[in-house]
């Protein structure tokens, strides 16, 4: 740090952060649009989620319970799991952000896959630490080049499974080998964002090894299936060591009394939990069979959101038809900044926006080629 700077400088790292840049939510002049860029659930929250939400703006005067127990007891009971190894945040985001605070740091580094969720490198390089970006094979979560890159430095590694934005996902016989594999004092966090809407016979979204494994930690969200974005709730599951380090660090009320209300309304509904994921169920196959058949190239995806490709031949570019798209009020996802110029990630979204989706879709690939 120079003495004799004129004003207060940030320390390295900081201003290496690229700013998160959140999806689109609407176009250039209004009209009605259909935000298929945030892989938000068309079903919306639970109607108790929401109605427990509202009951608790009546005490806003009031400071939450800095433990969320109301929370963690749901979280816990809906799960089978023991309260005190629950940590709740605002969004995972926080969560992922305070596990890089708590063990990573200057001369520290952390890994992460090459299209792994954006902000890993930001709570990387904020900690102090060196962000390790791990290629990925066919899109996916590359388990022997992540252990290639594994170095006496590292401290922190982040899967996400199944992964934003390909939709891809390991097996978790994989996570297994990749945690085998690791030094112990290596912390692997699993990111199980979109947990709730993967069908596969070969996955879990890791709760079984943070369970059991002193270095594991899985966090969720109620972002995606649960409904509840706007309020922001994430929380994980983490040796008790791990839960204790970040409990120390997080904020005294870091998530709200309404959040706290609605989350514990919401993961107590089971059958509005399942009819998200049945519809994401019926529509994943159409999107993907949908784009296939107009010639496109998409990424087999598990989770509520397809990543569909496009040539590189001006006129038929992602750009063009994300141009296009936005027209017509269908505002999809650039996943540039992921390393994807030529792709487009859509949320699987309801009848009307799918319909409409790929209607427009076959209209700009017909147009583009004639």
């Amino acid at each position: 740090m120079n003495s004799a700077a004129l004003r207060p400088e940030p320390r390295p790292g900081v201003l290496a952060v690229d700013t998160y840049v959140p999806g689109k939510s609407g176009k250039p002049g209004g009209g009605k649009v259909y935000k298929l860029s945030s892989n938000e659930t068309p079903l919306g929250p639970s109607p108790a989620a929401v109605a427990a939400l509202h009951e608790a703006t009546g005490k806003l005067e009031t400071y939450p319970d800095g433990r969320a127990t109301a929370l963690r007891t749901a979280i816990a009971k809906r799960f089978g799991l023991d309260p005190e190894r629950i940590v709740c945040g605002a969004g995972s985001d926080e969560l992922l952000s305070l596990l890089a605070y708590a063990y990573c740091g200057p001369g520290a580094e952390g890994i992460y896959s090459e299209h792994g969720f954006l902000v890993y490198r930001i709570a990387i390089l904020a900690s102090g630490g060196t962000p390790v970006v791990a290629p990925e094979r066919d899109l996916t979560t590359d388990v022997d080049a992540i252990l290639a890159r594994v170095t006496e430095r590292t401290r922190i590694v982040y899967v996400t499974n199944p992964n934003n934005p390909t939709g891809t996902y390991l097996p978790f016989d994989e996570i297994r080998r990749l945690h085998a594999a690791l030094p112990p004092h290596v912390l692997l966090v699993i990111d199980g964002a979109y947990a709730e809407y993967v069908r596969a016979n070969d996955y879990t979204a890791g709760l079984e090894l943070a369970l059991e494994a002193e270095n594991v930690v899985m966090t969720r969200t109620f972002s995606k299936i649960y409904g509840l974005a706007a309020v922001r709730i994430g929380w994980m599951l983490a040796p008790a060591h791990v839960a204790d380090a970040v409990n120390r660090i997080r904020g005294p009320f870091n998530v709200s009394g309404p959040a706290i209300a609605a989350g514990a309304a919401a993961i107590a509904d089971e059958a509005h939990m399942a009819a998200a994921a049945a519809h994401n169920a019926e529509w994943l196959p159409k999107l993907i069979d949908g784009a296939r058949a107009l010639g496109l190239d998409v990424t087999p995806s598990v989770a509520n959101f397809v990543l569909i490709h496009f040539p590189e031949t001006p006129g038929r570019t992602a750009g063009d038809a994300d141009t296009f798209l936005t027209e017509r009020g269908l505002i999809t996802r650039r996943v540039t900044a992921y390393g994807l110029p030529n792709a487009l990630r859509v949320t699987v979204a309801d009848a009307e926006a799918n319909t409409a989706f790929l209607a427009a879709l076959g209209e700009f690939v017909r147009g583009a080629r004639g």
